[in-house]
């Protein structure tokens, strides 16, 4: 009978260390995701609201589907040319690290008639400035091609000039991404349809308008959605 109780006087022991146990367990709750979005004019979304940026609206998309994601970073001005980029970013970004990156840059070097080759040069380091604030390195990287504004009632004039010069950017701009592993999603076709259909064109007459925008969520969101997927 004395060698039960200690059985019983151990068992029970055991099962209130078993309990008390659980209560020191820390659950660690998931942070949100962090999106940084780096461009010119085309990222910030001149002359359509905030909530029609496409950086915001692939945000929103993302949510829907039951990402918890912050709102979008968006380092962008309108006129930027990559160099002035250069040396606007590190004043902006110290050592943060985002989920996802994008870049969508070029069309001001175009537009104010900069070397193609210095434009090249400027991409390695805008792409390493996207790498180094990744959390996943390259593989959290996307790009997204310079839509052609030859289109638009503003580059209607020199339309064929600007779509050449566009092409010639954006061969450079993919194959740069190209040595860095980085994938770009072409919305420059879709940048065109703007030719016959008026309202993917904003107020200003040049840049896209909200529905363009969307247009080009959705064409690459399903990539994008995998790619934190993947990752995260």
């Amino acid at each position: 009978m004395k060698q039960i109780s200690v059985i019983c006087l151990m068992l029970m022991l055991f099962a209130g260390c078993k309990e008390n146990s659980s209560e020191n367990i820390t659950v660690v709750e998931q942070q949100p995701l962090r999106y940084l979005a780096l461009g010119d004019s085309y990222t910030i979304g001149e002359s359509v609201a905030p909530e029609m940026r496409w950086p915001v609206q692939l945000v929103e998309k993302l949510r829907a589907d039951g990402f918890e994601i912050e709102d979008p970073r968006i380092i962008a001005t309108t006129g930027w040319t990559t160099q002035d980029f250069l040396k606007a970013i590190d004043a902006l970004l110290n050592n943060e690290k985002y989920d996802l990156v994008s870049v969508l840059i070029g069309v001001n070097n175009q537009y104010q008639g900069k070397s193609i080759k210095t434009y090249r040069e400027d991409l390695k380091e805008v792409f390493k400035e996207a790498i180094s604030h990744s959390v996943n390195g390259a593989a959290g990287v996307f790009a997204v091609s310079i839509p052609d504004y030859g289109v638009t009632p503003f580059g209607a004039e020199n339309a064929e000039k600007i779509g050449r010069e566009i092409d010639e950017f954006n061969e450079v701009f993919k194959g740069v991404a190209s040595e860095f592993n980085i994938e770009v999603y072409d919305i420059t076709s879709i940048s065109r349809e703007a030719i016959e259909q008026p309202e993917l064109i904003a107020d200003d007459n040049l840049h896209p308008s909200g529905e363009m925008y969307r247009r080009w969520v959705e064409k690459f969101y399903p990539e994008v959605k995998q790619k934190l997927l993947i990752e995260n």
